[in-house]
């Protein structure tokens, strides 16, 4: 996936947000929190890090191109980096953009939620 393809992806999704910042890191956002970040790998590789559930991060986080997000792991939080080759397909790769998503975006309050058109 190329920056293109991935803040396009992002972008398509309901209520985000977008900024540029931490050395040139494309950090998206839903309701003003972070589920996707984009930048940070010394490989040809796009590195985007993401949100994953417990069973997300178990099954990820030793998987070839994949390892626990640099930082943000070290901290006890549940993200992943698709850092290198073989990685993730794009399709699933979008799949688990899309699934930060709706992590990040459930664990808004109700009326953050209702305000961003998220839930009725």
């Amino acid at each position: 996936m190329t920056l293109d393809e991935y803040n396009a992806f992002c972008a398509g999704l309901p209520a985000t947000t977008t900024v540029v910042q931490w050395g040139g890191a494309h950090v998206w956002k839903v309701g003003e929190k972070m589920f996707a970040v984009a930048g940070w790998t010394n490989t040809d590789t796009l590195g985007i890090t993401f949100k994953v559930t417990d069973i997300g991060f178990e099954m990820l986080k030793d998987q070839p191109g994949l390892r626990p997000a640099p930082y943000l792991a070290s901290r006890g939080m549940l993200w992943i980096q698709h850092y290198d080759q073989p990685g993730l397909s794009r399709r699933d790769l979008q799949d688990y953009i899309a699934s930060s998503h709706r992590l990040v975006s459930q664990g808004l309050s109700k009326k953050k939620q209702r305000i961003l058109g998220l839930i009725l």
